[in-house]
């Protein structure tokens, strides 16, 4: 008898535990994220919150989806209900945002631009100076376009100085790793490692030369951040906790976190590594000195306003605080996480 009741009771906890736990999920803000990309280093941040379960402890179902390019990504969060938050490069953000589109940055992550110039190691080529009568790829389309001129004057250089090759995205990388071209305009972070397996490369950041605007980070549209805005701050605070937790020494095991993740991407670690390595220059401005990651900085976001106006992206005039949503990044979210 003392069995069939003990079996009774372990069976009336696990309903109890089951309905608990039901109930606890049914009580968490779904929150629908769109990334830019597929998966590379500039996500670790998101699947290493997920598999530590810190997004729900923050008390958020976050669905993280793959994207196919920033610029997709924004017109998704901007123009439909399908997604609550996006992950792009918010210098594309705010060039949609002079076009109509109503989305503002909730976190800025990578505060310098990833564009810039990759060039072989020794090759003597340190800045724009240095690349008169060099043949270079470059996308048309691509957000390094509008910049090419501006980059090359700052080293005193004039487009008909070089020879500038224009190739698909998808085979730019591939085209510079064969030596087809002497440099080529790109993502820095992401293709820096990727290439320098074939040829050892270094990176020149367009930030270094006067252009200065937000590379990678969080968005919303205005309409989710009046109807779902306590559920995105603290997705933005969760991811901005992460990524300190990972430049504090625990990059590899963002990297398993990744691979865990996505493990169809069949991606390589030492990639992975490699790309969230190079992503912690882009992270700090001079003007974000104790400001924790993931904050807005007013003199940042007038920087990046200057810099677009000059590349006739956005009007002259307009008014950098209508780009970010302030106070969405909230380190103490984090801290109370286990």
């Amino acid at each position: 008898m003392s069995s069939v009741k003990a079996l009774i009771s372990a069976a009336i906890c696990s309903v109890a535990l089951a309905f608990t736990g039901s109930a606890s999920a049914q009580n968490l803000d779904k929150l629908k994220v769109r990334l830019d990309w597929t998966p590379w280093g500039v996500h670790a941040a998101f699947h290493l919150a997920q598999q530590k379960g810190w997004y729900k402890q923050a008390g958020l179902d976050v669905t993280l989806e793959d994207g196919n390019g920033s610029v997709t990504t924004i017109q998704l969060v901007g123009s439909s209900d399908q997604f609550d938050v996006g992950h792009a490069a918010l210098a594309s953000m705010m060039i949609a945002r002079e076009k109509g589109l109503p989305v503002k940055s909730v976190a800025v992550f990578a505060r310098l631009s990833d564009v810039g110039l990759l060039v072989p190691q020794g090759a003597g080529m340190k800045g724009p100076k240095d690349l008169k009568g060099k043949k270079i790829a470059y996308t048309t389309g691509s957000l390094e376009a509008p910049f090419i001129d501006a980059f090359l004057a700052a080293g005193g250089l004039k487009r008909s100085d070089v020879e500038l090759i224009s190739v698909d995205a998808a085979g730019k990388a591939s085209t510079y790793a064969a030596g087809r071209t002497d440099a080529a305009f790109s993502t820095v972070p992401f293709f820096l490692p990727v290439v320098s397996a074939t040829r050892p490369s270094d990176g020149i950041k367009f930030s270094d030369f006067g252009l200065n605007m937000p590379s990678f980070g969080l968005l919303a549209s205005e309409d989710k951040l009046k109807t779902r805005g306590d559920a995105i701050m603290r997705f933005a605070s969760v991811t901005a906790g992460a990524w300190q937790y990972i430049y504090d020494g625990k990059q590899d095991e963002a990297v398993d976190a990744i691979i865990a993740q996505r493990p169809q991407a069949r991606l390589n670690k030492v990639v992975l590594r490699g790309q969230i390595d190079a992503l912690k220059a882009h992270f700090t401005s001079p003007n974000s000195a104790g400001q924790p990651i993931g904050a807005q900085v007013p003199a940042d976001w007038a920087e990046a306003v200057k810099t677009l106006t000059a590349a006739s992206l956005i009007k002259a005039g307009s008014d950098p605080k209508q780009y970010y949503q302030p106070n969405m990044v909230r380190p103490d979210v984090f801290k109370n996480l286990k």
